[in-house]
This record gives structure tokens, sequence and C-alpha cells, in this order.
């Protein structure tokens, strides 16, 4: 009985560990570029409200629709007199009593033509295309903020590894120093040189922790992701370089309605126009059928109402002490101001490729360079560290190499980043960022 206890008890503790072992491994989550788009396209709360916003553009639309269509509605009364008479003249005993009333009605009317209506459905139908492309830059936005996010964290993990090996180097360099330096075979002051460089790679690997730390929080932001949660990112950064056609995006033409925010723009001139159309239409008659039907529940003693009534009704504003003109003018104000915006935005957008255009030429160049750089600098680096470990230099020549190893490092990673950043730049003017 008590092996059987104690079996069972092994059984469950195990299956404890098995559990906690697999939810500890469930909380790291594996992500490539590809993946983080898209689980930023899913979660991110800014896309989320854009998404909101369309559907809020969508129930105005069928408001503004349904504004035109029959209107039916129904009413119910109920009248009580207590008794009051009315004398029919000086005739005696010509005397009508009221006697309660109550009486159902149903109303359906039809608007026939407003100019306003017919206004108000072509401004609702433009306010939503323009939510949807709101949508649109969002999620253009998001996506490139997510690529510059992750390219980011790959760059500062990069840099955090290359200290952090460069330490470990160092720090061995500096325990052979002291071995030769106890066996009076080096000199002190290499040592020192050595040490002090220690001191400075240490300080340098908490200031890259930190440095990655703060990245991966902004790429956790913008996925929509709690501090908590752990990420662990699975592509290369050289190998999305890589795959990058560069020369592919150059090559590209560009056109203003590629730029979600320029069609924004040429929405709202648009909605201008319409409501300019919808002060004019102003001047123009409203003409709306109707149809009543009444049935009298509680009938009077004496009731000459029809139970079916249909007509039309006309409404013509004739004077307004010129207000109906002070909204025209104020409407044409507000159409040349947006007319105004959408050229300077115009302008503003073609300057912007052009720069985008030189800046990301300028990034590639300067990759290059920096990357041919880096390989010579790895070789000299190399070299140093033998030649120390000879005796044939000092330890004033291996600092000075190793800290212009890593300013080649350095250079590198941001001429790296600098690349990515002005690729996704121009992919984001011109709206061209794939998911």
């Amino acid at each position: 009985m008590t092996k059987q206890f104690f079996l069972l008890l092994f059984i469950l503790v195990a299956a404890q560990c098995r559990l906690a072992l697999h939810c500890s491994a469930q909380q790291i989550l594996d992500l490539g570029l590809d993946d983080a788009r898209r689980h930023a396209l899913e979660h991110n709360t800014s896309l989320a409200n854009a998404g909101l916003s369309v559907d809020n553009a969508r129930a105005q639309l069928r408001e503004a629709v349904a504004q035109g269509l029959p209107q039916v509605s129904a009413t119910v009364d109920y009248s009580n007199f207590f008794g009051s008479t009315v004398s029919l003249g000086n005739f005696p005993g010509m005397e009508i009593e009221f006697n309660p009333t109550s009486n159902l009605g149903i109303s359906v009317s039809q608007i026939i033509f407003s100019g306003s209506y017919i206004v108000g459905v072509q401004s609702a139908k433009l306010y939503r295309e323009m939510m949807e492309t709101n949508r649109e830059k969002t999620r253009n936005d998001i996506l490139a903020q997510v690529t510059q996010a992750y390219c980011l964290c790959l760059i500062s993990e990069r840099m955090q590894g290359v200290v952090r090996d460069n330490l470990k180097n160092m720090q061995d360099m500096l325990d052979k120093s002291k071995a030769l330096l106890d066996a009076g075979m080096s000199e002190e002051l290499d040592h020192d040189q050595l040490t002090v460089q220690v001191s400075m790679l240490s300080d340098a690997l908490r200031a890259a922790d930190r440095q990655t730390e703060l990245s991966r929080n902004m790429l956790r932001l913008h996925l929509g992701l709690t501090a908590e949660q752990e990420i662990r990112l699975t592509d290369d950064i050289e190998t999305i370089v890589a795959t990058t056609d560069f020369d592919g995006a150059l090559a590209q033409p560009f056109s203003l309605e590629m730029h979600p925010e320029y069609r924004m723009m040429a929405l709202q001139s648009d909605i201008a126009k319409r409501q300019l159309r919808m002060q004019q239409s102003s001047f123009l008659p409203t003409i709306a059928g109707f149809y009543n039907f009444t049935e009298k529940l509680l009938k009077p003693e004496f009731d000459i109402t029809p139970k079916h009534v249909i007509g039309l009704n006309l409404s013509l504003p004739l004077f307004t002490s010129g207000a109906r003109l002070s909204r025209i003018d104020q409407a044409n104000v507000e159409l040349r101001i947006a007319e105004n915006q959408k050229k300077l935005l115009s302008q503003e957008l073609q300057l912007r490729e052009k720069q985008l255009r030189f800046n990301l030429n300028n990034a590639m160049e300067q990759y290059e360079s920096q990357r041919a750089n880096l390989r010579v600098s790895r070789k000299v680096h190399a070299g140093m560290k033998l030649k120390f470990e000879q005796g044939m230099i000092s330890g004033l020549d291996l600092t000075t190499a190793n800290n212009n190893f890593l300013q080649a490092e350095n250079s590198y990673l941001t001429a790296l980043l600098q690349l990515m950043e002005a690729q996704v730049e121009f992919a984001r003017l011109r709206n061209s960022l794939a998911e």
C-alpha cells in the first residue's frame, strides 16, 4: 500500500512538472518578421479603432439613406370630456353630449424630392470612403512601425552579442596578461590597459542590455503584447536585407494616388463640394407624399372624419434674411481651403518622394562601404590579437585595435539600420509594404 502511494505521488509530481514546463514554454512567442506583421494587424489597438470607425461610417450611411425611405408611425389616443355638452342654438333638447373618444392612427410618409437628402447621402458615402482609406493608412503605418521595431531589436541583439563576445575575449586576454605579469614576462602598463578596456566593455554591455530591452518593449507595444510577454525573434537582419529588393523599389514610378493621405485629402475636398451643393440646394423645394389612416375605437355621436387621407406636401423657404447666402459663402471658403490643402499636400509628397529616394540610394552606398570596412577591421583585429599573444605588440596597441573593431561593428550596424529605415519609409510613402 505504501509503495502504491509513493508511486502515485511520484506520477502526480512528474505531471505537474511537465505541465509547468509546458506552460513556461508557451510563454515565449517565436516571431519572424512576417509573423510580427500579421500579429500586429490582428491585435494592434489603433488598427482596431480604425476598423470601428469604418463600421460607424457605414452605420451613418445607412441612417442617411433610411431618412429618404418610407417612414411609418402609429398613434393611439383617448379623450374624455367628463359629460360636457354643447347646445345647438335656442332649440330645446338640441344638446349634444361629448362622449369619450379613442383613435388609432397610422401615418406613412415618403420624400419625393429633397436636394439636401440627395447631397447628404452622397456626403455620407464619401465619409465612409474616407474612413476606409484612413484604415488603409493606419495599416500601412503599423506595418512600417513593426518592421522598423523588429529590425531595431535584431540590431540591438546583434550589438549586444558583439560586445559580450568582445568582453569575453578581452577578459581572457586580461587573465593571460596577469599570468605573464606574475611571471615577469609582461609590463604592468599592458595589464592596466587591458583592465581599463574590460571595465569599459562591461559598461558598454550594460548599455547594450538596456537598449535591447527598450527595443523589445517598443516592439511589444506595436504588437499589442503585454510587458510580461517573452518574445524570440527568429529572423536574421542580414537575411532580411539580402531578400529585400531595393533596386526594384527604386525602379517603380510614384503616383500621388498611391498615398492614402493624399486620397483622404481628395475625399475631404469632395465632401466640401458636397457641402456647398447642400447649401445651394436649400433654395429648392422639398416635396413629400403622405398617407394617413384613422380608425375610431370609441366613436362620438357625430363624426365626419374620413378614415383615409392621401396628399402631397411642398415646402419652399421664401425669405431667410440672407442666412442661406451666408452659409453658401462659408461653404465656398471651406472648399477653397480644402483645395489649397490638397495642392500643398501634393507638393509635399512629391518632395518627400524625391528626398526618400535620395536617402535610400545613400543608405545603400553607406551599407556597402561599412560592410567592406568591417571585413577589413575583423582581419586587423584578429591579427593584432595574435601578435599580442606572441608578445609582439603592447596592450595599448591591442586596446586601440579592439576599439577600432567595435567602432567598425557599430558603424556597420548603424548603416544597416539606416538602410532598412530608408527602405521602409520609401515603401510607406508608396503604400507598398507587404503583409
